[in-house]
């Protein structure tokens, strides 16, 4: 089975009062740089392991690098990442993944995170909230995983 049906239009804005969700472009790459080095010891302990990122020594072309990979993705409809901005879009906040299960019983995969300034505020549960019933309303999907954050 396709990962998603063909005629099924991807949604590209989720927002709230707190937070824009909108797909991530390479020219969101000063914001994101800055987001996941200044987060970096948090997201190595949540990702790095399974995904090696990001690396101690990530550059910022490194970082251009990905960010013409996820949008490269996003236009194949292999697997979607979303910038979480500030309503303003002044600061990325944050970023969420959806991809195809690598688990058995799955449709799909949603990883999540916010910058370890955010991280003691209640963005995060916002964010998940959100996220979960926008994935529930406007995906096809039946079965979703979301690593890390249930078993």
């Amino acid at each position: 089975m396709a990962f998603l049906p063909a005629d099924f239009e991807v949604p590209t804005l989720l927002e709230t009062d707190r937070f824009r969700l909108r797909p991530i472009s390479v020219d969101d790459l000063d914001m994101d740089y800055e987001a996941v080095m200044s987060s970096r010891a948090e997201l190595w302990r949540r990702f790095g392991q399974a995904w090696g990122w990001p690396p101690e020594d990530l550059t910022v072309e490194q970082d251009g690098k990905d960010l013409r990979w996820h949008e490269e993705e996003f236009e194949r409809r292999s697997s979607f990442d979303y910038a979480v901005m500030a309503p303003d879009e002044s600061r990325l906040l944050g970023c969420v993944y959806i991809d195809p299960a690598t688990e058995a019983g799955f449709d799909a995969e949603v990883h999540l995170w916010v910058r370890a300034s955010e991280a003691g505020t209640d963005l995060e549960e916002q964010l998940d909230q959100a996220v979960r019933r926008w994935v529930a309303d406007r995906w096809p999907f039946r079965r979703v995983a979301y690593p890390g954050r249930e078993p």
